[in-house]
């Protein structure tokens, strides 16, 4: 099929469709760290965003700011998060992501990209596919960054 053929709403469509699998499937497989999905985010959210409130995460997540404080407690208690006072109003608290927590997210991401690099290699894709894949990659981004 030619490329003027191709009909917009089906592509997104499709990608919507194939890319739920694939994050559903990644999602789901067990890889090592020992964090909850939530966790996860928030880590995750908080290494992206860098020192902000507890207040703010939540909004961000579009959670209670009680769900996000539980979760942000089970982070400190395990040394991945840390509170310390807003250098800019010394009265509020700001959180942020410590080394260890770096280092959860830093592990969680290489298993799953691991998860995926044996897929990739397993006798599955061909040459020219992976080199496809790789080409989607950054386009992919770049379709996530416009919506």
């Amino acid at each position: 099929m030619s490329d003027e053929h191709l009909d917009p709403d089906a592509v997104a469509s499709a990608l919507l469709a194939s890319i739920g699998v694939l994050v559903r499937r990644v999602r789901h497989m067990p890889v090592g760290g020992g964090l909850t999905m939530p966790e996860r985010a928030a880590l995750a959210q908080l290494d992206r965003s860098g020192p902000t409130t507890s207040s703010a995460l939540a909004r961000d997540a579009q959670i209670t700011a009680q769900a996000m404080g539980a979760t942000l407690s089970a982070l400190r208690t395990r040394g991945l998060v840390e509170r310390r006072p807003d250098p800019e109003d010394g009265r509020r608290v700001v959180l942020t992501v410590t080394d260890a927590g770096r280092q959860a997210l830093l592990n969680k991401r290489n298993a799953r990209a691991e998860l995926l690099g044996r897929a990739l290699t397993g006798g599955t894709f061909t040459p020219t596919e992976i080199e496809q894949l790789a080409a989607a990659a950054p386009l992919l981004e770049r379709l996530a960054q416009n919506i």
